[in-house]
């Protein structure tokens, strides 16, 4: 691989890195514009644990941003294995950790838990945007409420 691939190479590394860590502030600050903004059109969720199913790029946003409308979430991402693909296509394992407190009248569980992000990312007018992403749990410890 030549000095310019190589260089490429790591330029898009950096940049799937910086999308996921925007992924995880505009969850965790609450910034749902931004966050609608990280995903292809054609984006697919896998979240098994997901109450409410989301299929969609619509539908997940809207999940999520209901899910954390209040309360407070805490989400990070650890070490990524990034693959560039090709120029326009890479894939990325994210060791993760989440914390999410929801208010008593939520619906929703408190929680914490440890595991993986499996995701796939398509480069779409000169942005890596996320095309797939899979979570998978190690470990989840539902939390008391109050």
């Amino acid at each position: 691989m030549d000095l310019e691939a190589r260089i490429a190479r790591l330029e898009a590394v950096e940049e799937i890195r910086r999308l996921k860590a925007r992924y995880f502030r505009c969850v965790d600050l609450r910034e749902w514009d931004e966050f609608a903004t990280l995903f292809t059109e054609d984006f697919v969720p896998d979240f098994g644990e997901s109450t409410s199913g989301p299929v969609d790029k619509a539908t997940f946003v809207a999940s999520v941003a209901r899910h954390f409308a209040s309360g407070i979430s805490i989400h990070h991402g650890h070490e990524p294995e990034i693959d560039v693909l090709d120029e326009t296509n890479a894939r990325g394992l994210w060791p993760m950790y989440d914390l999410v407190e929801s208010p008593d009248n939520s619906g929703y569980r408190n929680h914490t838990g440890w595991g993986h992000y499996t995701e796939t990312y398509r480069k779409v007018d000169g942005r890596w945007l996320i095309a797939t992403t899979k979570l998978t749990r190690i470990k989840y410890v539902e939390l008391p409420k109050g």
